[in-house]
């Protein structure tokens, strides 16, 4: 698994849209739905007229986890939702999840370190449920 200061990821010999369906199901299965997608592909062919590779960002969110998070501190939705991306890097598909002991780390609070943690796990297995299909 490749890993960020801010990330954790997983490289796969396999299609993209095979892993972008395997990634929407592996979030489904720990709890999260995607509120929102975007497809940084089409986005950049359609405003700058730029070809590149797939990709796509999922915002992800696990909406129990968001709600005991926002109790804590009301201010952190602009940190939410959780993003996992999926795209084509070197001839092989990326997905890659926000760390999110880093990312609710950088507000202070130690009351969101339990979510902070079931996050990360939650995430965790997504991207080893990705790899192990």
């Amino acid at each position: 698994m490749g890993t960020t200061e801010y990330s954790h990821a997983i490289d796969l010999d396999r299609d993209f849209d095979e892993v972008l369906a395997r990634t929407r199901e592996a979030l489904a299965s720990e709890g999260f739905g995607v509120l929102t997608e975007i497809d940084v592909q089409a986005t950049m062919k359609a405003k700058l007229d730029v070809d590149r590779e797939p990709y796509v960002i999922l915002g992800a969110c696990n909406p129990p986890l968001a709600h005991q998070a926002l109790e804590v501190e009301p201010d952190l939705g602009v940190l939410l939702p959780c993003n996992v991306v999926v795209y084509r890097t070197g001839g092989r598909t990326r997905v890659s999840a926000v760390a999110a002991d880093q990312m609710l780390g950088m507000v202070g609070n130690p009351g969101l370190k339990p979510v902070a943690a079931e996050v990360g796990a939650r995430l965790s297995r997504v991207l080893a449920d990705i790899q192990a299909r």
